[in-house]
């Protein structure tokens, strides 16, 4: 979805209602599709410091890939946008392996990250993936879930082949485009929205 859409959208939407009332639409979540046009990991990253730089609380996790030893893929490791303290979540399989799998561990550790961010109630939260493990209840799910249900807004990535999961699992919250430009107006929408509801 284009930044000019979700804006018209959500603006026409609200027109339609008494300013007393609550918005119709409100964008607490989206999710970016990672087409593997970019490294949108490192861009992720770089969108966050960006919202922090501009005086936007910011909480959440992002992705790092690291270069791993024994000729293993490249280790990936989740950093804490807060505090910059790093989650191991892939582990390998040995020398003979040609993947290396996912660490539960790993991402039960680094879910306290999230846990943390809904008590502290910030203006943004984001989350490195809807992956996976999410579409099938695991991983992050629960935590999502909870900041969903919170208001506060939650920017993730997706790939195209979770794009469906990700929208029976938000209620068809927006996948947005890799353009920088569509994550901000949805954060700004997002947060224009959530002033005005704790307005009323």
């Amino acid at each position: 979805m284009s930044p000019w859409a979700i804006c018209a959208i959500i603006a026409t939407m609200n027109a339609q209602k008494d300013v007393t009332e609550t918005p119709v639409c409100s964008p607490c979540a989206a999710a970016i599709l990672d087409d593997g046009s970019s490294d949108i990991d490192t861009r992720l990253a770089a969108f966050a410091q960006q919202q922090y730089q501009s005086g936007v609380r910011v909480r959440g996790l992002y992705m790092q890939r690291r270069p791993a030893a024994s000729g293993c893929k490249a280790d990936r490791v989740l950093v804490d946008i807060a505090t910059g303290d790093t989650y191991l979540v892939s582990q390998p399989l040995g020398s003979g392996s040609a993947a290396c799998n996912s660490d539960p561990q790993g991402f039960a550790r680094a879910s306290q990250v999230l846990r943390d961010a809904l008590r502290q109630t910030p203006d943004l939260v984001i989350c490195n993936r809807f992956g996976g493990l999410e579409s099938e209840s695991g991983g992050f799910a629960a935590e999502l879930l909870d900041i969903m249900a919170s208001g506060i807004p939650l920017l993730t990535v997706v790939s195209p082949a979770r794009v469906s999961a990700w929208q029976r699992f938000s209620g068809q919250a927006p996948v947005l485009t890799a353009d920088g430009t569509a994550w901000q107006c949805w954060l700004d929408a997002a947060l224009h929205l959530r002033r005005l509801s704790a307005a009323q």
